[in-house]
């Protein structure tokens, strides 16, 4: 997934945002505003095009100086579909880009 693709999608408000992404965003205190911004400024780290859920991306952005982790893929309808949202953090999270050994992915 391209990271262009997804801020024009966010833009035209062209997405969803999953059960499991609005339960893990309430718990770690994310608004769709910060959502919204870590997207807009974010970067593609890792791309997962064999997915069950189907192709996606995660997304690292930052919004009020935190970093924001965004695991989204595309909807049969082709808008955006954020699958979960969170802080990346110990114990499977190192800092923002570095994942501790064996952390997985969705980690």
């Amino acid at each position: 997934m391209e990271i262009a693709k997804i801020q024009e999608k966010v833009r035209r408000e062209e997405y969803e945002i999953s059960l499991h992404a609005e339960k893990e965003r309430y718990a770690e205190g994310i608004t769709i505003s910060n959502l919204e911004t870590a997207i807009y400024n974010g970067e593609v780290l890792e791309n997962y095009p064999n997915d069950l859920r189907g192709p996606s991306s995660l997304i690292l952005g930052y919004a009020q100086n935190r970093p924001i982790h965004i695991i989204c893929g595309y909807t049969p309808t082709n808008w955006i579909r954020i699958i979960t949202a969170y802080i990346p953090k110990l114990p499977k999270w190192i800092n923002e880009k570095t994942r501790v050994r064996g952390g997985g992915k969705d980690a």
